[in-house]
Parts: C-alpha cells; sequence; structure tokens
C-alpha cells in the first residue's frame, strides 16, 4: 500500500513517540524528510538524525528527539500544506509562527529552509509545516 503523505507521516511519528517520552523515531528514508529533518536540526528541535540500513535493504532514519527538563522541546507540530490541500505563499506573506518563537518550514527554488531564511533569501514557496 502506498503512503499519500510522508512528510505527514513523518512529523505524526515525532510527535506519537514524544508523547511517549522515546529518545529515538524510525521513519522510512527520503529526501524530503532528511532536509526537513535538517532544518529542524539547525533550529535546535531534534539532536540529530542518521540514516540507517535495514536487513531488507531498505533505508530509514533514525531521529533522536530532543528534550528539556523531561519535557520535549517540539511543544506542536502541524502540517500546513496537505496533498490535498496545498498552501503557497509569497515571501511577505509567510507566517510567523507564535509571534517569531516557532518556525514555520517551507520549501522554496532554493530548497527547502525554515520562514526567517525564506524572508532573508527574498523567495515564498509551499508552506510544509509549522514547529513550536
Amino acid at each position: 500500500m502506498t503512503m499519500t503523505d510522508p512528510l505527514g507521516d513523518m512529523l505524526t511519528r515525532i510527535r506519537n513517540a514524544q508523547m511517549r517520552r522515546k529518545q529515538y523515531v524510525l521513519t522510512p528514508n527520503s529526501k524530503l524528510r532528511a532536509w526537513v529533518l535538517d532544518v529542524l536540526k539547525s533550529e535546535g528541535y531534534i539532536r540529530s538524525y542518521e540514516i540507517e540500513k535495514d536487513v531488507s535493504g531498505t533505508d530509514s532514519i533514525k531521529v533522536a528527539l530532543k528534550y528539556f527538563d523531561g519535557e520535549p522541546v517540539i511543544k506542536e507540530l502541524k502540517r500546513v500544506s496537505t496533498p490535498g490541500r496545498r498552501v503557497y505563499l509569497g515571501v511577505d506573506n509567510l507566517p510567523k509562527v507564535r509571534q517569531g518563537l516557532g518556525v514555520a518550514i517551507v520549501s522554496t527554488s532554493k530548497g527547502i529552509m525554515s520562514d526567517a531564511k525564506a524572508r532573508q533569501s527574498r523567495v515564498g514557496g509551499e508552506v510544509l509545516c509549522t514547529v513550536f
């Protein structure tokens, strides 16, 4: 069975693992997921991630989740643009998550980046998800 929203699946896995206070979560590997995880790592929402080979020959990504005083660093993780409803915004309309305390992850023509980097680069694009 094919997955219709791989990025949404990864975000849900991260949310579920943090509710259970897991240290790591596994998700299937893809370039899009790795690029989004790069942004999450650079913004300080996860500790790290690494690509692992399974015995079946498929790759998976092992994400090391981050906690502060026993509480997850990620308080809210929402998918904005879905396969059924894409959300494209120009640079002037990019959302500020929680008055700038959170991050919107945007897919632009210059790659996947945070909303702050997109504003700095003066490019808009598809708003993939928001993190707080």
